[in-house]
């Protein structure tokens, strides 16, 4: 290479000009594409040569949903009542300590909840959330014996959520129950329980009326947890009102 005197560029001199950029901070040529002059060789089968087809969008697979009835659901109560104290694949804990649903087929008004209470322990809601069950049982002119108490879980679970339990196979469980129950009225608590009665989450619980099942349709009335109406006693004078309305119709 000639310099503008006519003087020739010797190695040397390339290498100092290097060396100055070097000892300057520069390393790299500034460009579209960054290039590292100073890096170590790279062997050429360790280059990758460039993806000319476009990667495919990988679609998530829907986790199926659980059967946990199988194929052989009980077809009555009494069948019921003892498949819920004893299968297996129930839950992950197994049979021990379940909470059976208590009272007859037909009954005037069918009262679900999500799980029993954390106190229960042989019968169901025997704790202070069936102490106040009782008392609005009492007011709202339905004797105990025309009830049917029931749960959509066997047992105790806190935080349990109700589209995670709609994925492992509980709504199922719960509409089947509700057919061999056969209740002229459900009355449900929690707003855990609405997506295992088919309730889609962006309607209010007043909008759902009746829940479909495969024994028909029953008159239905959602209303915010036993536990909730315990700690926030306003919610009961709301409780009240939509009870009169819905009795009323």
């Amino acid at each position: 290479m000639n310099t503008p005197g006519g003087n020739l560029i010797g190695g040397a001199d390339i290498a100092a000009a290097f060396e100055w950029w070097r000892n300057a901070g520069v390393d790299l040529e500034f460009s579209d594409d960054v290039t590292d002059w100073l890096a170590e060789p790279v062997a050429e089968e360790e280059v990758r040569a460039p993806a000319t087809a476009k990667t495919a969008e990988v679609q998530p697979v829907a986790p199926k949903k659980a059967d946990l009835l199988g194929p052989n659901p009980p077809q009555d109560l009494a069948a019921f009542r003892e498949w819920w104290l004893a299968a297996p694949g129930l839950d992950a804990i197994g049979p021990r300590g379940r909470i059976p649903p208590r009272g007859e087929a037909g009954a005037k008004l069918m009262i679900l909840a999500v799980d029993p209470e954390e106190e229960d322990r042989e019968h169901l809601f025997s704790g202070p959330q069936g102490r106040l069950l009782s008392r609005m049982l009492g007011a709202m002119g339905v004797a105990e014996e025309e009830t049917y108490l029931a749960t959509a879980l066997p047992r105790h679970t806190p935080l349990a959520g109700g589209e995670a339990l709609l994925s492992a196979g509980y709504g199922e469980v719960l509409l089947h129950h509700i057919a061999l129950a056969r209740p002229e009225k459900i009355l449900a608590f929690g707003a855990n329980i609405l997506p295992l009665l088919g309730h889609n989450a962006a309607q209010g619980a007043k909008s759902l009326r009746e829940i479909n099942h495969e024994k028909g349709s029953t008159p239905l009335m959602a209303s915010e947890g036993l536990d909730s109406l315990l700690a926030m006693p306003r919610l009961k004078a709301r409780f009240w009102r939509r009870w009169l309305e819905w009795t009323d119709d």
